[in-house]
């Protein structure tokens, strides 16, 4: 029996009501000190992450830098993924570039067993809502498997292109904001409904939660479970279950100063978490370039930072 048929393949529903409640978070890819990918490490991240509880983990995502990621590297990151996480957690690949990229990077994801595709941002130059919808559209015709897709960077979908994609896509599930446009957040909830499942998507998206959870955007993605997985478990149940005292705790003793470090340079969002990973005994070795590495005084900062919170 070939690989393929031996995975259970999640339907688009099956995924979409997964996404629907708990935690979701990216991986760190793992890469050694020559910037090449470390698949055991990577492997027994996930299995270190996995127990804690998280109901979906996006394997290649932005966290994961997907966009340093050669083609044949991506494969090898989606399928140790999947082969480590299967049956446990499901595994969402992402994907993105130009249309015929994106397809390859999707069809890729699926044939490696993950269990939907996250639609990353095309590219750099902006495109009129007529050309995004065909692409989105391209991607989710080639697969079988459920697609998020993600508003974010040149990627900024109308709660009308989103409509049109949604009659003629059954298989798109899903749509992720990254842009903090609330205009836009509500008038895609209004006009969509029930029809998609809605992830908040913003970097250190603990500190827009309530916010999102306003707009009809319940669930989001945790980067900084990567490295403080028990605080981030302990933030997003305390947020679910409405216990203000516990998220305001958190949000003034960690994820605030988080935040005055990470915004301290660019491409931090991501070179941050690495480093966090780092101080907890749990490195993923260094980002790719052009992202660089925390300064040594504020990676101490952040390390600090952490150890106040106890062990993970």
């Amino acid at each position: 029996m070939s690989y393929l048929l031996e995975i259970k393949r999640m339907t688009p529903n099956e995924l979409k009501q997964a996404l629907s409640s708990g935690l979701l978070s990216f991986p760190l890819t793992d890469f050694d000190a020559q910037l090449r990918f470390h698949a055991r490490g990577y492997a027994d991240r996930l299995e270190w992450l996995m127990p804690y509880g998280a109901t979906v983990l996006f394997a290649a995502g932005g966290t994961g830098e997907f966009f340093s990621l050669e083609p044949q590297e991506y494969g090898a990151v989606i399928k140790t993924a999947a082969d480590t996480c299967r049956g446990r957690v499901p595994i969402i690949g992402g994907a993105g570039g130009g249309t015929t990229l994106a397809i390859r990077y999707a069809q890729e994801a699926q044939q490696q067993g993950a269990q939907g595709v996250l639609l990353l941002p095309h590219y750099l130059t902006e495109a009129t809502q007529e050309g995004l919808v065909a692409h989105v559209e391209a991607v989710c015709k080639s697969l079988k498997i459920g697609v998020i897709v993600y508003n974010r960077g040149a990627t900024r979908l109308s709660a009308d292109s989103l409509a049109r994609l949604a009659e003629r896509c059954t298989n798109l599930i899903g749509f992720k904001d990254g842009l903090g446009d609330i205009e836009r957040i509500v008038s895609i909830r209004q006009k969509l409904g029930d029809r998609f499942v809605y992830v908040g998507g913003m970097p250190t998206h603990e500190v827009y939660a309530h916010a999102y959870k306003a707009l009809g955007v319940p669930v989001y993605s945790s980067a900084v479970f990567n490295f403080i997985p028990r605080t981030a478990i302990e933030f997003y149940n305390a947020y679910a279950s409405g216990d203000t005292a516990t998220t305001g705790r958190l949000l003034d003793e960690f994820f605030l100063p988080y935040l005055a470090i990470r915004n301290k340079g660019e491409g931090y969002a991501v070179s941050i978490v690495k480093a966090g990973a780092t101080a907890v005994g749990r490195s993923a070795g260094p980002v790719r370039p052009p992202l660089s590495e925390l300064k040594p005084s504020e990676a101490e900062e952040l390390a600090a930072l952490i150890r106040k919170l106890g062990p993970q």
